[in-house]
């Protein structure tokens, strides 16, 4: 029981001397504070610091850490897409080849500037060689595109039914590419003087490559009109 006793004695004190050096603190002149009070004040401070730490530091690394875990499938799929490609990578290249060789062969059926005319003149041929009437033949302004441009031709012809579908048949069997647009077939009238039983009026449309300087002259416009919207 002595022992006890001593011992609730000594804490007691312990406690006792521990509280006292909290007692009567000056917070202005907290550098003659006891050494207790002093180590539990920075422990504070300390504990003060890595809360906002966490917060204002910590806690934005964090969301960027999620960001990136969060991209992760997204580039093992694409890192799987590649990886595919390069153990394909001479069948890949072996279609290149094909594509860029049926794109040669498309370039070949537009005509250049050189041969628009005869272009023309094939379209005027088909039709009087089908017996038909030109009403109107009239070139439209050449449109540019990105690599090749486009010519519109208003057509207006009359004659006999079979006549003008085997003309729109010549037409299609052009060794050029033409289309034709807008084609609409109505009975003529009979106060026009034609003894043809039907007109027809379409837009011919023709194509011809671009080349260099003009793909050059049209990437500059394009890019200009570009730079000129985001102004």
């Amino acid at each position: 029981m002595a022992t006890k006793r001593g011992m609730n004695v000594d804490l007691n004190s312990v406690f006792e001397g521990a509280a006292s050096q909290f007692r009567g603190l000056n917070p202005n002149e907290p550098g003659q504070w006891p050494i207790l009070p002093k180590l539990m004040t920075w422990a504070g401070v300390a504990l003060v610091m890595v809360v906002l730490g966490w917060f204002l530091l910590l806690s934005t690394s964090h969301e960027e850490l999620d960001a990136e875990r969060a991209k992760e499938p997204t580039l093992k799929a694409d890192y799987r897409n590649k990886l595919a490609q390069a153990v394909n990578l001479d069948e890949l290249r072996k279609q290149k080849l094909q594509v860029e060789e049926y794109v040669t062969q498309l370039e070949k059926q537009l005509p250049g500037k050189a041969e628009m005319d005869a272009l023309l003149s094939d379209i005027n041929q088909a039709g009087l060689g089908r017996g038909l009437q030109f009403e109107l033949f009239r070139p439209g302004s050449v449109v540019v595109k990105d690599y090749y441009a486009e010519l519109p031709i208003a057509i207006k012809v009359s004659g006999r039914y079979h006549d003008i579908g085997a003309f729109a048949a010549d037409i299609a069997n052009l060794s050029r590419i033409v289309t034709l647009h807008n084609l609409s077939i109505s009975a003529t009238q009979q106060n026009s003087g034609s003894t043809a039983p039907l007109g027809m009026e379409a837009t011919a449309r023709t194509y011809r490559y671009l080349d260099q300087d003009e793909i050059a002259q049209a990437r500059a416009a394009a890019q200009k009109k570009a730079q000129g919207a985001k102004k």
